[in-house]
C-alpha cells in the first residue's frame, strides 16, 4: 500500500486511541467523544487526558471536530494514518475466496469476466466496483477476415483467443477486390494467429523491408488493412453498484453526488487514476483529495492489479465512502484481482507470452 514517510510520531497511547477512534466511527458514523473512548479504547487513563490526546491528535491534522463539544471525526490524513500503520487486515476467508473464484471461471470471455468481477466486488463491499478492460492488443488474435462493403470501406472480423469477437470498419485508400481481402486474411491467419496484436504490425513492417518484388504487394496490402483492423482500441472501465452510493450517509449531499455521477459517466478522470496504479507495484488507496479529482475528495479508492503471462492487464478496486471498512475492503480486492488474473492465465493462449 502506499505510505506516506512524512506521517506524524505519536506515542503509543495516542496510536491506540486514534485506532479506536477511527474504528468505533467507521461502525456507527457518529462523532466519537471522550467518554465513548474512555469505555472502549481499552486505555486505563482519565476522561481528561483522552481530551488532551485528542487535542493533540487534532493539532496533527488527523481528527476534525465538526460541531463544537459532539466529538471528533478523522480527517483524511487520519484515515492515511490508520490504513497506512495502524490497521490489521486478515486474509479473506477460504469461502469467499472460492465464490470468487467460481463466479470468475476461465474461459468465460473477457466481457463477461470483467462484468462478474465488478459485481462481485459491489456484492462483497456495497460500494461500488470498478475495472479496466485490458487493452485489446495484449491479447493473441485467433483469426481476422475481411468483407467488403463498399468502394474504400472494408469490415474487419477479429476473433481473439480470450473468445471476444471485434468488428472494425476500415477506411482504405483505395478499393479492394473480394479476392484481395481473401489472401490478406489468410496470410495474417497463417502467419500471426495466436501471437500478440502489440507484435503484429513491427513483424510486419520488418518482412516488408525484407521482402522480394513478388511478396511486396501481398505485404503492403496486409499492412494498409492489418494497421486499422488491429490498432488499440480506445480505453474502457466496467462500473457496477453507483445506486449503492445513494444511500451513504456522507455522500448524502446532493450536488456531491452529482459530480460522482458525471464523473462515472465520463469515465475518463477515473480511468487516469486507476492507469497510475497499473504503473505501481501492489495494492493502492486513494483517500479523499489524494485523487486529485474533485468529484471524488469524498470517496476512497482501494485498487491492485490484475495480470497474466507475467504482464499486468489492467486494475480492479473499489469506490466507497472515506468512512469504509477498510480490513474487510482491502482483502476482497486483493483476493479478486487474484482470481481475475487466474483466470486470464488459465484461458488457452488468451494473453501473449510478450517478446
Amino acid at each position: 500500500m502506499n505510505r506516506r514517510a512524512n506521517d506524524p510520531a505519536l506515542d503509543p497511547r495516542a496510536r491506540q486511541l486514534l485506532r479506536a477512534l477511527i474504528g468505533r466511527y467507521i461502525h456507527s458514523g457518529e462523532p466519537v467523544g471522550s467518554q465513548t473512548l474512555a469505555r472502549h479504547a481499552g486505555l486505563d487513563v482519565s476522561a481528561a487526558t483522552i481530551r488532551n490526546i485528542l487535542s493533540d491528535l487534532e493539532e496533527a491534522g488527523l481528527l476534525s471536530a465538526p460541531h463544537t463539544s459532539a466529538g471528533r471525526i478523522p480527517t483524511a490524513q487520519g484515515y492515511r494514518l490508520f490504513v497506512d500503520s495502524l490497521l490489521q487486515v486478515r486474509p479473506l476467508p477460504e469461502g469467499e475466496v472460492a465464490r470468487l473464484r467460481s463466479e470468475l471461471p476461465p474461459g468465460s470471455g473477457t466481457q463477461a469476466l470483467l462484468g462478474s468481477a465488478s459485481e462481485l466486488l459491489s456484492a462483497m463491499t456495497h460500494f461500488v466496483g470498478v475495472v479496466s478492460v485490458p487493452k485489446r492488443e495484449q491479447f493473441a488474435f485467433r483469426r481476422i477476415e475481411f468483407v467488403p462493403l463498399d468502394a474504400q470501406r472494408v469490415l474487419a472480423i477479429l476473433v481473439f483467443a480470450d473468445q471476444e469477437v471485434q468488428n472494425r470498419i476500415i477506411q482504405t485508400r483505395r478499393p479492394f477486390e473480394a479476392g484481395e481481402l481473401e489472401r490478406v486474411g489468410n496470410y495474417l491467419n497463417t502467419h500471426f494467429a495466436g501471437r500478440p496484436v502489440a507484435e503484429i504490425r513491427a513483424s510486419l513492417l520488418l518482412e516488408l523491408r525484407n521482402a522480394q518484388s513478388e511478396m511486396q504487394a501481398l505485404l503492403a496490402q496486409s499492412m494498409e488493412l492489418a494497421e486499422q483492423a488491429l490498432a488499440p482500441d480506445s480505453d474502457d472501465m466496467v462500473l457496477a453498484g453507483q445506486t449503492r452510493l445513494m444511500g451513504v450517509q456522507e455522500l448524502a449531499d446532493l450536488d456531491r453526488l452529482r459530480e460522482l455521477f458525471e464523473a462515472f459517466a465520463r469515465k475518463r478522470e477515473i480511468l487516469q487514476l486507476l492507469e497510475r496504479t497499473v504503473r505501481a507495484p501492489g495494492m493502492r488507496i486513494f483517500i479523499g483529495e489524494e485523487t486529485g479529482l474533485a468529484p471524488l475528495e469524498g470517496v476512497s479508492l482501494v485498487t491492485a492489479p490484475y495480470g497474466a503471462g507475467g504482464r499486468v492487464l489492467g486494475v480492479l478496486g473499489v469506490i466507497g465512502p472515506t468512512r469504509m471498512a477498510y480490513e474487510r475492503v482491502i482483502p476482497v480486492v486483493q483476493a479478486a484481482a487474484d482470481a481475475l488474473g487466474d483466470a486470464f492465465q488459465a484461458g488457452e493462449g488468451a494473453v501473449g507470452e510478450g517478446e
